[in-house]
Order: C-alpha cells, then structure tokens, then sequence
C-alpha cells in the first residue's frame, strides 16, 4: 500500500530498528502497549509477539482495514482514530495498570501529540518515540545549550528524557529527509517535587519562551508583568537581569514562578490595605 504524504507516512523497514524500538519498552509481557502510527504493522507484528495486549492507533482508514486483517486478534486491536482523540485514561483503566506507549510520530504533528501525552501523563508509564532528529535535539536539550527552549522544558517537567539512537533515512520507505531519533520518556512529572502548580508554571513558561532572542525580563514585560516585579522576582530567584529563558534550570524556573507568585500576593496585599 503507497504512503500518503499528507499523512506524514514514511514507514520503518530496517528490522534492527524495530527489535531496538522494542527491547527499549523493557519487559512488556504483562503489559498494554499503545502503538501510535503503525503504518504497515512492522513494529506491531513484533510488539504483538512480546505485549500482553497491543493498541495500534491508525488514522488511515486503508491502514486500520490491512491491519485489522493481517494482525487484528485478542491480543491486537486495530483503533481507527486520531491520536489526538484516543482516550488513554479510559484504556488505562482497562488495563488496570499505566500504559506503555511506542511510535513513529509524523513530522507534521510532533509537538502537539507529545503535549497530549503529557496531558496524559497519569495514565502512562513510560514511551519510547521516534522523531526527526532536530526535534530529538530540542526534547532532549540541556539549559543553556543552543536547543534548550519550550519543549525541552515542557517534556522535561512531566518525565526524563533519554536518547537511544538515530536512524537514516534509508530505514524508511519512502526516505524521509531527514534522519529521525528515538527517545525513551518516563513520565514522572515534578510539579509537585518543585512546588509550582502546574498550569501557572507552563503558562509561565509560555511567556518566558515567546521570544527566545529577548530576555526573560523583556518577555515578562511583554506579557504584563511590572518592571518592578520583574526586577524584584529576578533577584529573589538570584538571576541575573540579562538572563535568558534558555539559562534556566527546572530548579531555577520554579524558584523564579515563586518569587513571581510572591510579588503578586504582596501586591494583592498591599492593593488591600491602602483600599
């Protein structure tokens, strides 16, 4: 069956790739593996000989079809969906257990699917994804370094990341153009180890990323915030006032969401008294 490039379809033939993508998930013999995008059934085929029970999310309706009458049985269901849509609490609850999720991500909706498993989060025990290779770099980042910026931030609250290797584009039909990389994700989010409530802290992160050539100090500015409050949260946090958004820590971003949520209860206070 021809790829449909508005899909994003470029399929994984290299069957080393394959066993790696699988050894990676660990033992899996007692557990669900949601596979997203199994294209051809290449990694399905395998993960159904070692998973307890396998959930492929296919959104070609040719796909799910060819899937559905080469692998479908007890132990594999073909779910022909967007991913975006799959209820991953639901299958968790299921199961009776957390999830383990693999796949291939298309290219065109890599961030917004790694955002909906965060999202997940609660529901999943660890992923292991393939890529392209620029995005792996960003996921996976350090503070500081040229490709640290909002992604590497926002996965990186909801679980470590590890790089596991890069494939060529000859392992794909057709080849892609790019060499993609596969990753391993544990979901273990530090919201609650950092003290920060969580929708504040990437809304906060949202603003401080909106420009990454500015300061985080201009990029507070721009989303409201006061010279004054800016100044005094920066030096709570013990940053500099030329810092970057990209300099910072998880550690240090949340001793900056802190200091931030601090001036803002003081001025609440002090609106209150002079009131």
């Amino acid at each position: 069956m021809p790829a449909k490039p508005k899909l994003g379809q470029n399929f994984l033939h290299d069957a080393s790739a394959i066993r790696r993508i699988v050894a990676a998930l660990g033992d899996i013999s007692s557990e669900t593996v949601v596979e997203i995008g199994p294209g051809r059934g290449a990694i399905t085929g395998v993960l159904a000989a070692h998973a307890a029970h396998v959930l492929a999310i296919e959104l070609d309706s040719d796909l799910a079809a060819r899937l559905h009458a080469f692998l479908g049985s007890e132990r594999v269901t073909i779910i022909n969906q967007d991913v975006m849509q799959f209820d991953f609490a639901a299958a968790a609850a299921a199961a009776g257990r957390r999830l383990i999720v693999a796949g291939n991500l298309p290219y065109y909706i890599t961030s917004p699917i790694l955002l909906n498993l965060a999202a997940s989060h609660a529901s999943i025990e660890h992923a292991v994804l393939m890529v392209q290779r620029e995005v792996a770099d960003r996921i996976c980042a350090e503070p500081g370094t040229r490709d640290y910026g909002l992604l590497s931030m926002t996965v990186q609250m909801y679980g470590p990341v590890e790089r596991l290797f890069t494939l060529p584009p000859g392992a794909f039909s057709p080849p892609p153009d790019v060499h993609s990389t596969v990753f391993r994700w544990r979901f273990a989010p530090r919201f609650s180890q950092l003290h920060v409530e969580e929708s504040s802290f990437l809304s906060l992160a949202r603003q401080s990323f909106a420009q990454k050539r500015k300061t985080l100090a201009n990029n507070l500015r721009a989303a409201g915030y006061e010279p004054r409050t800016i100044h005094s949260a920066l030096a709570a946090a013990s940053l500099p006032s030329a810092v970057r958004a990209e300099a910072l820590s998880l550690e240090q971003f949340a001793a900056l969401h802190h200091a931030l949520e601090n001036e803002k209860a003081a001025s609440f206070s002090k609106a209150a008294l002079s009131g």
